[in-house]
């Protein structure tokens, strides 16, 4: 049963969201009267952008991590509204939080991932949101579950929020990847197959981590038909107190340039699964790739040891173990034995000449 229903589309939220995509940014934290006015006021300038972001509260990571400023930065908040007439947009995780944005008019609440994660936390945001006629955004929890994600976007739509959109901000990778969170673009795709009126907004600065990576990703996210992008920006990223890989706003509107919108297929007959599919594909791929790089890397470094410890490279009895798993596993998830042994194969091979190489290497 498809219960986000009656959802009204995020052009018809606010007259300023009328046009694609929907450009929200500002400073990953609202640091000072001075940073948050100062940025606000060049991303003015800045046409695309329409909706003005920060944290308020943030929660201490590290003991003496960024302290924040707490419920007196509303007041910011409210001269930016008047100053540059853009929306403003709020990080939500307690019913207090909700209580004081609405009586200082935040325009749009947005629930993190870590909270999205809780669902406790969701239950209580519900609550207070209870007849709040208030647009309401959800970040995807932080571990790739598709239906945890649902779960909060239903429980927020069923206490009456109709102005109702999710967030993709990518999910927590368990090993360092070149991304921040891994995008893993086939659950967005999944979860607007599911809900084709539910909006999608891209968070690239999550993803990406370093900014260089922003453009990308951006073009990714309007490639898969997504309303908009929420990306982070500082009039002066190097003295900001919590995220110095933000852009200033000059970046970002070089990068909004550049940005190609295509055109979407209105009608459903037209519609042809296919880029889909190959969207979750590339992926896909796109993990295995970077699972390999971190298998070879864990490679050389047993190959250090075995150097270390004048031990063999080729130890035959390691190798059967892992062919013997390989194709157990794969067997049992419907892969084939003799694909599963010609790929283990390749990647024991190339195995052997990293160690090899580094054996070399050492003499």
């Amino acid at each position: 049963m498809n219960e986000l229903n009656n959802l009204k589309p995020i052009n018809e939220w606010f007259k300023k969201l009328e046009s694609r995509p929907i450009i929200i940014s500002g400073p990953s934290s609202a640091e000072s009267e001075d940073q948050v006015l100062n940025t606000a006021r060049q991303l003015k300038d800045i046409n695309q952008v329409k909706v003005f972001r920060t944290e308020i509260w943030k929660p201490k990571t590290q003991l003496n991590g960024f302290e924040d400023r707490g419920d007196n930065a509303l007041n910011w908040l409210n001269q930016v509204k008047q100053e540059t007439n853009l929306l403003t947009m709020v990080e939500v995780a307690s019913p207090k939080h909700v209580e004081m944005c609405l009586r200082h008019n935040v325009d749009i609440l947005w629930i993190g991932a870590r909270t999205t994660s809780n669902p406790f936390s969701i239950q209580e945001l519900a609550s207070a949101l209870q007849g709040m006629n208030v647009p309401v955004m959800v970040k995807n929890p932080l571990n790739p579950d598709i239906n945890l994600w649902i779960g909060a976007l239903e429980l927020i739509h069923k206490a009456g929020i109709s102005r109702l959109a999710a967030i993709h901000c990518g999910f927590y990778p368990f090993e360092p990847t070149s991304l921040r969170n891994i995008p893993k673009w086939e659950i967005p795709i999944e979860l607007k197959s599911r809900f084709h009126n539910l909006p999608m907004i891209c968070d690239p600065s999550h993803i990406a981590g370093d900014k260089e990576h922003i453009q990308q990703i951006s073009q990714k996210a309007l490639d898969l038909n997504m309303d908009g992008l929420m990306i982070e920006s500082h009039f002066k990223p190097e003295e900001s107190l919590s995220e110095s890989e933000q852009l200033i706003p000059s970046e970002l509107n070089t990068i909004l340039n550049r940005l190609v919108c295509r055109l979407s297929i209105k009608n459903s007959k037209d519609y042809n699964p296919l880029g889909q599919y190959r969207n979750q594909i590339d992926s896909i791929d796109s993990q295995l790739i970077e699972l390999l790089a971190q298998r070879m890397h864990v490679v050389s470094e047993i190959g250090e040891y075995k150097s270390e410890q004048n031990l063999n490279i080729l130890q035959l009895k390691r190798w059967e173990k892992v062919r013997e798993q390989g194709a157990e596993l794969g067997k049992s998830l419907g892969l084939s034995e003799k694909f599963l042994t010609q790929l283990l194969r390749m990647i024991h091979k190339e195995a052997i000449l990293i160690q090899n190489d580094v054996m070399n290497n050492k003499k």
